[in-house]
């Protein structure tokens, strides 16, 4: 079969590829880390029957299961919206061949569905639907229930591929379902609209007919209708281009960075960098959604936690820093040796890169003030984590930096991207993201977490008032990395 035969020739070419075993640390470390959230699914599933007694005592386990079912559906939509990657193949070599135009769009769509991380939420529905399901609807209801799923996940795949290829992963597509999200939200909240009682009515229904089921199939029917009609219409190359937009309506005038000299000129260059690339573009809206972490950190669940609350604050007041200081330096890879041949002084370079990460948290610090109103506490973590951010964490991520010796093709998304991530990425994680709550962690175990939080706030304050001294010694680091840094530059990954 032709798509067997396409299936057999990009294993190949990933298999041969040599960024397959320079990956193979990173790729070991994330299946490590598929492992230990497959292990929480399992015990979530499991234990939900007590977790829902708790939560809701007054209504049945089954009851509350199926009033989330949509909820579920909606937040994993979002997240595949910003998080999933598009899937490609290569047409050029495929359209001088006897091959149907249906078939490469088939092959392009249906073989997401055959990745195993797509099915990963099973290992909750499975056992939830043994324990609970089965006791309320009997076999079939449960094997209804396992095969709504199977295709909810379809629907979930297609459709977020339609939307992601049709509107993209636009800034203001990004607001606009935020704001969807967060309406459905207060309407929940204020008892004026209940999704929940309408998933919870339309599940019974469907689970108590034996129709059940195709109705739900014809779901992803709907989906693949969709891209199909999609790809009749956007199928040959030329179809994609679009107009680019001028820098002007992007970044305005110059004249607020012209005032700084040369590093505001560096700065409006990496502004303009964020802005025309699909790899900075897509992490500036998917650092969009952190913002929102903080509803979880605090909803009040975790006020007994205090190291998971300043990680928390951590995120959410640095997010844009935290999340575009993991490529600083690599993200001019691809011309990183033009670069070093510029009347640019190192100091300059190194400045325009400091000052840019220390704005983006200033940004990130104003946009999450609304969190203030969860408390006094809330403001005091957040206060707290903005001056460490601004004055521990920034010179650290700019000296972790000059390790990443990968440079990162600016021209692909980062959607379950790891091209340019190394396992020093996940060092770099564990020492300046992880390392401080655990501290936290250990002395609220002693009572003395909120004295180590105003000691954070102490240090990012002092770090602060040297900023010329660090960045000085940012420098020197540099210096000592530069041509390393050349030389890995030079090798483009396949």
């Amino acid at each position: 079969m032709i798509e067997r035969d396409l299936l057999r020739q990009q294993w190949l070419k990933q298999y041969r590829a040599p960024g397959f075993y320079k990956n193979l640390v990173v790729n070991i470390l994330l299946s490590i880390t598929g492992l230990y959230f497959a292990f929480i699914l399992v015990g979530l599933g499991l234990l939900f029957p007590v977790i829902a007694k708790e939560a809701a005592p007054e209504q049945a386990a089954s009851d509350v299961l199926n009033g989330l079912i949509i909820y579920t559906g909606l937040g994993v939509l979002i997240f595949r919206y910003f998080m999933q990657s598009l899937n490609t193949v290569d047409q050029q070599p495929y359209q001088i061949l006897p091959i149907k135009r249906s078939t490469l769009v088939n092959y392009v769509l249906l073989t997401p569905l055959l990745n195993p991380f797509n099915y990963i939420s099973l290992l909750f529905f499975v056992p939830v639907s043994i324990s609970i399901i089965s006791k309320s609807y009997g076999v079939w209801g449960t094997c209804q229930f396992i095969f709504m799923n199977i295709f909810m996940i379809w629907f979930n795949v297609l459709f977020a591929t339609w939307l992601k290829r049709k509107y993209e992963s636009t800034l203001w597509g990004t607001l606009f379902i935020m704001l969807i999200a967060g309406g459905l939200f207060l309407l929940e909240y204020f008892k004026v609209f209940s999704l929940f009682d309408i998933s919870k009515i339309s599940l019974h229904f469907l689970l108590s007919k034996n129709f059940g089921i195709a109705l739900i199939l014809t779901f992803p029917l709907i989906a693949f209708a969709l891209n199909k009609q999609y790809f009749n219409k956007n199928y040959y190359t030329e179809k994609f281009t679009r107009k680019v937009l001028s820098t002007r309506s992007h970044t305005g005038s110059n004249a607020f960075f012209e005032r700084f000299g040369k590093v505001g000129e560096i700065i409006m260059l990496m502004i303009k960098l964020v802005w025309r690339n699909k790899r900075t573009k897509s992490t500036l809206t998917v650092s969009l959604l952190f913002l929102l972490y903080g509803f979880l950190g605090y909803s009040g669940l975790y006020d007994d936690s205090k190291g998971f609350m300043y990680f928390v604050a951590m995120i959410v007041a640095g997010n844009f820093m935290l999340m575009f200081s993991q490529w600083l330096i690599s993200w001019n890879g691809s011309h990183f040796d033009s670069l070093m041949t510029k009347s640019i002084d190192a100091r300059e370079y190194i400045s325009a890169h400091y000052f840019l990460m220390l704005f983006l948290n200033v940004i990130s610090f104003i946009i999450t003030t609304p969190y203030f109103f969860f408390g006094k506490y809330v403001i005091f973590l957040q206060v707290s984590a903005f001056l460490f951010n601004s004055g521990v964490i920034l010179p650290l991520c700019m000296i972790f930096a000059t390790f990443n010796t990968k440079r990162l093709e600016l021209n692909e998304g980062s959607a379950m991207n790891y091209q340019g991530t190394t396992y020093k990425n996940f060092i770099y994680v564990m020492i300046i993201m992880i390392l401080p709550s655990i501290i936290i962690a250990v002395a609220n175990k002693l009572g003395i977490a909120n004295t180590v939080i105003w000691i954070y706030a102490v240090m990012g304050l002092i770090g602060i008032m040297f900023t010329k001294q660090l960045i000085d010694l940012c420098t020197q680091q540099f210096l000592r990395r530069k041509y390393a840094l050349c030389e890995g530059f030079r090798k483009k990954e396949a």
